[in-house]
């Protein structure tokens, strides 16, 4: 289970997509979040698709890594897919068969947000999949820096976001561990009445809670340990700074933009 999610998960490496100001991926994956909505064309939705692997081959995680996370996701993406077929009611009568109708708005509708979910799931797994922890807590707390001027907690923040990511993969395997040690005594997960197998959740759910709490107390122990009291004071053992391959990329970002819009249909 561990390797069923991506999320969280860092690959080392020293691809360009790793060595990118992690400021310039927060920004530009923020940006991409915003212009995926725009699109409404093969075209237009073409165009995201090629900077979004084009950026996953770039990055020099295995695929077969990313596609092996992504598994759970798909469902969700074929489910919404099939949704939309037989709800939207909209356009050309392609076929009938007994009661189901399909038209051609709900394939188009059902493609426009399959393709949204998978280009969003898949660019923002690829910022913790190349990005330490340590780095987005540094990106996010530069970026969020004129907040401090109103007395906003931007270093706890910034700390709060980044440990959750980190712990995502810990907890899921934590989960892993404690189903196969129910199942060894018998529970079952799977089979059964609903209400037999919410209760059947139960053995899981407790130890989860208590592990994740006693993980919790572990860290905080350890940061007082070594003297941790905030941002105040703090340095960094690394600056970030922003080079002429930020720049190519920002300049590369602005071109998918443009080229989006132009291909896109305004009626």
């Amino acid at each position: 289970m561990n390797n069923a999610i991506i999320i969280g998960q860092y690959v080392p490496g020293e691809s360009l997509i790793h060595r990118l100001d992690p400021r310039t991926k927060i920004t530009i994956i923020f940006f991409f979040v915003l212009i995926v909505f725009f699109a409404n064309t093969v075209l237009s939705y073409g165009v995201l698709t090629a900077f979004a692997l084009g950026s996953m081959l770039t990055s020099r995680v295995p695929i077969r890594f990313i596609m092996k996370g992504l598994t759970p996701v798909w469902f969700l993406i074929i489910f919404t897919f099939i949704l939309h077929l037989f709800v939207t009611n909209e356009g050309t009568l392609l076929f009938d068969f007994f009661i189901f109708e399909v038209y051609s708005g709900g394939v188009i509708q059902g493609f426009a947000i399959s393709m949204r979910f998978f280009l969003l799931i898949l660019v923002t797994s690829l910022l913790t999949l190349t990005t330490t922890p340590i780095e987005i807590t540094d990106a996010i707390e530069d970026m969020l820096h004129p907040l401090k001027k109103f007395r906003f907690p931007v270093h706890e923040l910034a700390l709060m976001m980044s440990i959750s990511l980190r712990f995502i993969p810990t907890l899921m395997q934590e989960t892993d561990k404690i189903s196969k040690a129910q199942a060894s005594r018998g529970v079952d997960f799977r089979t059964g009445p609903v209400k037999e197998r919410a209760k059947a959740v139960v053995p899981l759910l407790v130890p989860l809670f208590v592990s994740a709490f006693k993980r919790a107390e572990e860290l905080a122990m350890a940061m007082e340990a070594r003297g941790y009291q905030g941002g105040e004071g703090r340095t960094k053992l690394r600056d970030l700074k922003v080079e002429k391959r930020d720049i190519m990329i920002y300049l590369l970002f602005l071109a998918v933009i443009a080229v989006l819009f132009m291909t896109r249909s305004y009626s």
